[in-house]
């Protein structure tokens, strides 16, 4: 599987990645969060309103068990922190 990342640097988003997950076939917005110092992966998620006005949210990728969403959440932070390691992040601030 070939990942490929995008430094994001907004709020708790570190990068976002694009998962080559067959040949030619590439699954956008995966997003990477610092929360409290922990990478956490998250997959994307396609929002609606339903008929009783309340938000719903369908994963738009399935897993058949939580085992399989584990193992690539892992593959994904490997891959992270190798990328990180080699593009150090560049934080610019304003002098006042």
């Amino acid at each position: 599987m070939n990942i490929h990342f995008r430094d994001v640097q907004t709020g708790s988003v570190e990068a976002r990645a694009i998962l080559e997950i067959a040949d030619g076939v590439f699954l956008n917005e995966i997003t990477i969060l610092n929360i409290e110092g922990e990478i956490v992966v998250e997959f994307p998620k396609k929002s609606f309103i339903g008929k009783n006005k309340r938000t719903h949210y369908i994963d738009i990728v399935t897993f058949e068990d939580s085992d399989k969403r584990i193992i690539w959440e892992l593959e994904v932070k490997e891959a992270y922190r190798a990328w990180r390691k080699k593009n150090k992040k560049v934080l610019v601030y304003e002098e006042k």
